[in-house]
């Protein structure tokens, strides 16, 4: 009960008094300012109720925000954690391909390596057993790269 609804009834109470004591009295002026003070009485009481209501409501809708701050809260640091926590395994996930993948990568690099070192040696081989093919073939394709060259055919 707040102060306006102590007034107000007290107030209200009072007007009462002054009604009953104008018609015992036959004052008719009281009875009209009694009549007023249970009016305004009246509406002081129904004014501090409807502010009461007010304020237990504010307080309430109060509450109400501050449980859903702290609900959203907690909620935006659980997804914040999942989020870290897919992060992190997306990070494990992609460093675990990368070693792999430059695993393979090197292992690619070694076998090319020893392709061609072999083929090499095979083409020198050859080179060596076929020279005059090799000659023919290496002045068969300066003649046709120089053809190639050429502005004018």
């Amino acid at each position: 009960m707040n102060r306006d609804e102590v007034r107000g009834a007290s107030r209200h109470l009072k007007g009462r008094v002054q009604t009953a004591l104008g018609g015992l009295r036959g004052d008719p002026a009281q009875q009209v300012r009694g009549a007023a003070n249970q009016v305004a009485g009246g509406a002081q009481y129904a004014y501090g109720r409807a502010r009461g209501r007010v304020e237990d409501l504010a307080e309430d809708l109060a509450d109400d925000g501050r449980h859903l701050a702290h609900t959203a809260r907690e909620h935006a640091e659980d997804f914040a954690d999942a989020a870290r926590e897919r992060a992190d395994d997306f990070t494990h996930t992609a460093r675990k391909r990368a070693d792999r993948a430059l695993a393979n990568g090197r292992h690619v690099a070694r076998e090319a390596r020893r392709r061609g070192d072999a083929y090499g040696r095979q083409a020198l081989a050859y080179a060596n057993g076929h020279r005059t093919n090799t000659v023919l073939g290496i002045a068969a394709l300066a003649f046709a790269a120089g053809w190639l060259i050429r502005r004018k055919r």
